[in-house]
């Protein structure tokens, strides 16, 4: 596979690469860990203001991972331009990939698990490290709850990736911090209790 090039996915693209990338996965290399740290550093507009994984200089933690093998005819920049397309949630559209979007880098490691090339996507971490905290990334998840789509608040997101397997320094005690500010067993339950409460805005 010297020639292939792979997505590596250490976050929701695990399970969800959209359909453009899923398309054209040739198989999937388990068993690899991040090469960089990872934390739940960056609060996303998209998730309500979840706390989501991405690439840290300080704290954090290699964690596990999965590497998307592309099919041969897939080109360096065309897999950058698919995963930046999935990456702004404009999957299918006609966007290329922009390097000077301030927030996200598509970054490159070569001759990786013996794959010639390996994207994977940087955001830029934006929760400082006063809020970087399992009590204030708790209070974010919740809150999103509220705000996102079903499925994309970071309670679920928590739960997709330790189902992944994937542990950060923080995740543990950030998963306590839910249950007890939420006053659950799990975060299933948390989860449940919170989409069955009225919204503010309801009253």
């Amino acid at each position: 596979m010297v020639n292939s090039v792979g997505i590596l996915a250490y976050g929701s693209l695990i399970g969800d690469p959209g359909c453009e990338i899923k398309a054209v996965i040739s198989c999937r290399l388990k068993g690899v860990q991040t090469p960089f740290n990872v934390e739940f550093a960056r609060s996303s507009s998209t998730r309500g203001g979840a706390p989501t994984l991405v690439p840290v200089e300080e704290g954090g933690a290699p964690v596990k991972a999965v590497i998307l093998v592309l099919e041969e005819q897939v080109s360096v920049d065309q897999a950058k331009d698919m995963l930046y397309r999935r990456e702004i949630h404009q999957v299918c559209g006609k966007q290329s990939y922009n390097p000077c979007n301030p927030s996200l880098c598509i970054r490159e490691l070569r001759q990786f698990q013996d794959i010639g090339i390996v994207l994977y996507a940087s955001f830029r971490p934006n929760i400082s490290k006063d809020e970087l905290t399992p009590s204030s990334l708790a209070y974010k998840a919740i809150k999103s709850v509220g705000k996102a789509k079903k499925g994309q608040d970071g309670i679920s997101y928590l739960i997709t990736a330790k189902s992944n397997g994937i542990r950060t320094p923080l995740a543990q005690e950030y998963e306590k911090e839910i249950k007890r500010q939420t006053k659950t067993e799990s975060l299933e339950e948390a989860l449940e209790k919170l989409q069955s409460s009225p919204r503010k805005d309801e009253c």
